[in-house]
């Protein structure tokens, strides 16, 4: 085992998800800044456009946030890592996202 105490976060990161480089990591993190930069700017008007007030709060805010903006999100995920030459690393955690969500396990074919 490796002393973690004395790795920088970069080194952290680059262990725990398994990247080669800190290069990537840093690739890696500058996607998902600009899928939360993306999500920012298209999440007012895809509520704008469904008649859905930003201002208030609710349940079907969530909602409709839950079923729209989320998957969304996951998409533009996969555009800016393949952008970035990152697309592999961000199908994998997809993959990892919907087998949590659906409670399936990786195939022995998949390991």
């Amino acid at each position: 085992m490796t002393n973690t105490s004395n790795q920088s976060f970069l080194q952290k990161l680059q262990s725990k998800w398994n990247l080669k480089s800190l290069r990537q990591v840093v690739l890696v993190l500058i996607v998902f800044a600009l899928t939360g930069f993306t999500i920012l700017f298209i999440k007012k008007p895809i509520f704008d456009f469904l008649g859905i007030s930003m201002e208030r709060g609710g349940f079907w805010k969530t909602v409709l946030y839950l079923l729209l903006v989320l998957p969304l999100y996951q998409i533009i995920l996969l555009m800016w890592g393949f952008v970035f030459g990152q697309f592999d690393f961000f199908w994998e955690k997809e993959k990892q996202f919907l087998r949590r969500i659906t409670g399936h396990r990786k195939s022995e074919k998949e390991e």
